[in-house]
Parts: C-alpha cells; sequence; structure tokens
C-alpha cells in the first residue's frame, strides 16, 4: 500500500503497525491500537522511541486528547468508505485539541476521497492497492475551490467570488445608476 503526503509525494513508512497481541520490539517506530496505548501507556513511553496511536472509528477522541503531547502520529482508520466519522475526528483533533503531528488515514482510503481528507487535516494517506503515485497527485490537485472552511487553509468560494466582484460590482453599480 502507498503512503503519500498531502502534495502527492510518495514516502517510506518508518511506523510499524502493531496489534493488540504483538510482541512490542525494543526500538523504531510504533503505533498502536487505542486500547494497547491504554493498557501499556508507561512501558511504551519508557522505550523512548517515537509513538502513535491508531484510533478506530467507535474510539473516543476524549481519551486519547490527555496523550496527544506524547503521540508524532496519530492514524484515523476508516473502516468503510462510506464512514465518515474519520472526518470528524480529524477536525476535532486539528482544531478543538490543537494536535500538530502526523495525521494519517488509514484503512478504506480511496483516490477519490483524498481531497476531502487532506481538507480535514491529514497530512498523510495510506491508500489500499497498487495506485502509481502519479494518480494519486492528481486527485489531490484535482478541485482548487472549495465551499467550506477547512485545515487545507484555502479560501471558500464564497470570499473568492466576493474578491472577484468587489471592483466589477462598484463600476457596475455606477453605471447602473445613470443609467436610470
Amino acid at each position: 500500500m502507498p503512503l503519500i503526503d498531502r502534495d502527492g509525494r510518495e514516502l517510506p513508512d518508518i511506523w510499524r503497525f502493531l496489534g493488540a497481541d504483538e510482541p512490542l520490539p525494543l526500538e523504531g517506530a510504533l503505533a498502536v491500537p487505542l486500547s494497547r496505548w491504554r493498557a501499556e501507556h508507561d512501558g511504551l513511553l519508557a522505550r523512548g522511541a517515537p509513538l502513535g496511536v491508531v484510533l478506530r472509528s467507535d474510539d473516543s477522541l476524549a481519551e486519547a486528547a490527555a496523550d496527544l503531547g506524547h503521540l508524532r502520529l496519530v492514524a484515523l482508520e476508516f473502516p468503510r468508505f462510506t464512514d465518515g466519522r474519520p472526518y470528524s475526528a480529524a477536525r476535532l483533533l486539528r482544531q478543538r485539541y490543537g494536535y500538530a503531528g502526523e495525521l494519517r488515514a488509514v484503512g478504506a482510503v480511496l483516490r477519490d476521497q483524498l481531497q476531502f481528507m487532506k481538507r480535514c487535516g491529514f497530512d498523510t494517506f495510506q491508500v489500499r492497492g497498487d495506485q502509481p503515485a502519479e494518480t494519486l497527485t492528481q486527485a489531490l490537485a484535482g478541485i482548487s475551490v472549495a465551499y467550506q472552511s477547512g485545515e487545507d487553509g484555502r479560501g471558500r468560494a464564497a470570499e473568492l467570488r466576493k474578491a472577484e466582484r468587489t471592483g466589477y460590482e462598484s463600476s457596475a453599480i455606477c453605471v447602473g445608476f445613470w443609467a436610470y
């Protein structure tokens, strides 16, 4: 599965994702499920290596929020492409909890959803299948204007329209006024 960043570049993956029962390696960057993070919190921190947590859609963000300062990666799992809860979780992590580390989309991550995930604050995407990075880059660059505000810093369509019309409308009003 390719790992790409928000600009569509393919990245090497330094993270090892462990299940709930896999043995804990002595070194290397690890991402563990929230349940394992809660159970082995002190032991994981004692390793001194980069840590991450994998949050399922039904995991509580509030439970992970207190430890966000220890985590360099939060991976939000999309169990199905129709499950939108990780989008909301990404926005909450960025806006309410101020998380500034890597936010990764994992699971049922589809090419067509990358642009929306980016707008919600995701930094990296672990895309299923064997899609070329060029195709994924095109997907991330496909939409240039948005209607809602997002975490990607892009202006909204209404703001862009207003900026474009400001000069035009003032002259049109004057012309319209004199025409009557």
